[in-house]
C-alpha cells in the first residue's frame, strides 16, 4: 500500500478513545507537565508510528513514556530510553543523527519504522492486558501497510508478545510451538524473522543488562536478516 494509507492509519490512531484510564493519564500529564518542561506544550495523545515506509525493519517498542513521546508526540524522542536508541540506530545506519528531542529535530530513519505495543503512555509503564489487546488491531494494520518488512524486532518481552499475537491473527505462527524471548534470538514467522532484544530502558541500561555493543549487535542482525529476506 502507498504511504498515504501509513498517514491514514496514524490518524485514525491518534484520535483514538479506546482506553478510558490511558487517555485520561495521557491527558493529565499534559496539563501537570515535569517542572524541567513545563514551558512545553505537550502532545497528550496516542502517539502514531512513525519511520520509513519503505522500510524492511519493524522496530516494536512497549509504549510512550509520560514525559518523553507523551510530550514529544514522536515515538522514542525526548528520553533516556530515546537517547541510547537513537545513538545505536545512528550508528548502525538506520538513523541519520544521533539524537531524538523534538518532533522538528531533523531525524530520519531509514529502512526502519517504528510502533508500540501500546500507543499511549500507562501509569508507570504498565499498561494493562485490556489496553494492549485495544492497541493490538493497529499493529496488525501496520504489519499490513508496511509491504517490505523483513525482520520484527522487539524490544522486550511485552513488544514480543504482541507481535506474536500480530501474527497469529495473520495467520502465521513460527515453526517452534513456544518461542522464548530473549536478546539476539530469532524465529522464522512465514516471510517475517521475530527477533528480540532488551529494552532501552533506565533499569536495563543503568544495570548493564543492555549495553550500546549489545544493542548495536542486535541491530546488525536486524540489517542482516532483512537482506536476507
Amino acid at each position: 500500500m502507498p504511504p498515504a494509507s501509513l498517514a491514514e492509519l496514524n490518524a485514525r490512531l491518534v484520535a483514538c478513545e479506546r482506553c478510558p484510564r490511558l487517555r485520561a493519564y495521557c491527558r493529565a500529564v499534559a496539563v501537570e507537565k515535569r517542572r524541567a518542561y513545563r514551558d512545553q506544550e505537550y502532545w497528550g495523545r496516542p502517539v502514531p508510528g512513525q519511520g520509513d515506509p519503505a522500510a524492511r525493519v519493524l522496530l516494536v517498542g512497549l509504549a510512550p513514556s509520560a514525559h518523553g513521546a507523551n510530550r514529544t508526540g514522536r515515538m522514542f524522542t525526548g528520553d533516556p530510553s530515546a537517547d541510547f536508541l537513537t545513538a545505536a540506530l545512528y550508528r548502525t545506519g538506520f538513523a541519520n543523527q544521533p539524537t531524538s528531542v523534538h518532533k522538528d529535530d531533523g531525524l530520519r530513519l531509514r529502512d526502519l519504522y517504528m510502533v508500540a505495543a501500546a500507543h499511549c503512555a500507562p501509569p508507570d509503564n504498565r499498561p494493562t492486558a485490556a489496553e494492549l489487546a485495544n492497541c493490538q488491531p493497529y499493529l496488525a494494520e501496520h504489519l499490513a501497510r508496511l509491504p517490505n518488512v523483513r525482520v520484527l524486532l522487539a524490544l522486550g518481552k511485552i513488544g514480543f508478545e504482541a507481535l506474536l499475537t500480530a501474527l497469529a491473527a495473520a495467520g502465521l505462527r513460527p515453526a517452534d510451538p513456544r518461542p522464548a524471548f530473549g536478546h539476539g534470538l530469532s524465529y522464522p514467522v512465514g516471510r517475517y524473522t521475530l527477533l528480540g532484544s532488551y529494552h532501552p530502558s533506565p533499569q536495563n541500561t543503568n544495570r548493564g543488562r543492555l549495553t550500546p555493543a549489545m544493542l548495536d549487535a542486535v541491530l546488525a542482525q536486524a540489517r542482516a536478516l532483512a537482506e536476507l529476506g
